[in-house]
């Protein structure tokens, strides 16, 4: 199954090219990609505009790529208007297409590599630019480790006037393939099938990802395998249009250090045909099986999960460890995705902390606790915050399960909290923040200028919202000390940082 799923990538990647698509490894485009070709009209020629403002869709330009952008495309400038083009490069000269024409910014796709990175490299996976999971797969590794370090230079620069970033080297890994510990893919029939992947780059198609070379190959055996046991017992694939069928979405975990291995299944009704048979036949056909459960999700949502999880054979969780801590994760728990670089994150923040033991640390945003925990052994105190009601219940049970007696998690909002906290005569030496892409509450910005810290400890998955957040942060009379870039997923544009701030 697995060799004839690839061949068909293989066919659908080489259809696509020859259709004159303008994936991230082309060179040229197809038939659009030169003038007079058989039975086309003469293309236009290269657009020579006084100003950017007068170009038109469908003019041709020619642009040097100065940098990566944020969603991993190349960024140029044609008469000074940033130029935005799919699949480009630093250091690249691209002859692209106009696509659109914004006041402030133009897209642009490739026609023509008229002068090519040396970090250019063919991309491994059949369906790199089809499925949209990876956005620089076409970029050798320590072509994109550069670019991420350039990112997070080039956002505190636009957006904090930060020329002068004190910045450490970028943590990459030796080996950026196979790092993913969790899959969550849809379901989904075609001609050749049932199939199990994400939806296309902009689109609603489901494409297949079978053998997918960011997921840890027994996330790709088991993912493989359950399909085909679902396949073989006819168990009805949910269908969005008519809201027919069931299984909706196939979620596998594997845990690194402990070796076991979780699969739920996503329904829209807690209806399951063939239980028991369903049951026996995924433990045969995979033997490293924990856990089998089932989330009903009955609504048309967004969402993937839904509010009522059953276990229907094995434990309830399975065990993972980052460190000397350990914890278990239910099928809906949030664990990180790449647990080696997690290591290398969390030793980042705990080295920006500089505790000898006598410290208080408030842990904002804490999540289910991990950055807490990870600190407790080197403060006196902790204090964790965090909004979702169940995540601080897994903080707590991690806190009792690996024995971090002083640490203690609150429901709430950060910028509630923390106030109420230091009017009450609690004053912590340091704040760690670990906030989503959107970054830091403007509330909670104001909080931590009057609560004054003596460090504050920013960790982002966003250099844009890290930088602006970092503007306000040193207007506010903190000093940036440095920022370290972690590469937490190889082959994709995201990176993550660690910024320490001192008064």
């Amino acid at each position: 199954m697995k060799n004839q799923n690839q061949t068909k990538h293989e066919k659908t990647f080489k259809h696509t090219k020859k259709a004159g698509s303008k994936g991230p490894g082309s060179g040229k485009a197809g038939s659009r990609g030169g003038p007079g070709g058989p039975g086309q009209k003469m293309a236009p020629r290269v657009a020579n505009r006084e100003s950017a403002e007068e170009l038109k869709a469908g003019d041709r330009i020619v642009v040097t790529v100065k940098r990566l952008g944020i969603n991993g495309e190349g960024v140029g400038y044609y008469r000074r208007k940033a130029v935005f083009i799919g699949g480009a490069l630093p250091d690249e000269v691209i002859k692209a297409e106009v696509t659109r024409v914004e006041p402030k910014f133009i897209t642009a796709q490739i026609l023509e590599i008229e002068k090519r990175s040396p970090y250019r490299v063919e991309a491994p996976c059949p369906v790199f630019g089809i499925c949209g999971g990876c956005q620089i797969q076409h970029l050798s590794y320590e072509g994109q480790l550069k670019g991420k370090e350039d990112l997070v230079r080039e956002a505190f620069s636009r957006y904090a006037g930060m020329e002068q970033v004190k910045m450490k080297p970028i943590l990459g890994m030796d080996h950026p393939w196979g790092y993913r510990n969790k899959a969550q893919l849809q379901l989904g029939m075609q001609e050749e099938g049932m199939i199990a992947g994400l939806y296309g780059l902009d689109s609603h198609r489901l494409v297949d990802i079978t053998g997918c070379p960011i997921q840890h190959p027994k996330i790709n055996e088991a993912v493989d395998r359950a399909r085909n046991v679902l396949e073989r017992l006819k168990i009805p694939v949910y269908r969005e249009k008519g809201g027919q069928g069931l299984v909706r979405t196939l979620v596998v975990r594997w845990g690194f250090q402990s070796g076991q291995l979780q699969i739920t299944l996503v329904t829209a009704s807690d209806k399951l045909p063939q239980r028991e048979q369903l049951i026996k036949e995924l433990r045969l056909a995979i033997p490293e099986l924990t856990s089998i459960a089932m989330n009903v999700n009955p609504k048309n949502t967004s969402l993937v999960f839904g509010s009522k999880t059953f276990i229907l054979w094995g434990e309830d969780h399975i065990q993972e460890s980052l460190g000397d801590l350990d914890f278990t994760l239910s099928p809906r728990a949030f664990f990180q995705l790449n647990p080696l670089q997690t290591v290398k994150l969390y030793e980042s923040v705990r080295a920006a902390a500089g505790l000898t033991g006598r410290e208080t640390v408030v842990d904002a945003y804490c999540g289910t606790g991990t950055i807490g925990l990870w600190l407790a052994p080197y403060a006196r105190e902790v204090r964790g915050i965090e909004a979702i009601p169940e995540a601080v219940a897994d903080a707590k049970a991690n806190a009792e399960r690996n024995g971090r007696g002083n640490a203690a998690f609150h429901e709430g909002l950060a910028e509630e909290l923390l106030p109420r906290w230091v009017k009450a005569g609690f004053s912590p030496d340091v704040i760690v923040a670990d906030p989503p892409r959107t970054g830091l509450d403007p509330r909670f910005l104001e909080a931590v200028l009057r609560t004054k810290p003596k460090r504050f400890v920013y960790v982002s998955c966003n250099p844009s919202t890290l930088a602006k957040d970092c503007k306000v942060l040193t207007d506010g009379g903190y000093k940036l000390e440095w920022v370290q870039p972690v590469d937490m997923f190889p082959q994709t544009s995201h990176v993550e940082s660690v910024s320490l701030l001192v008064r």
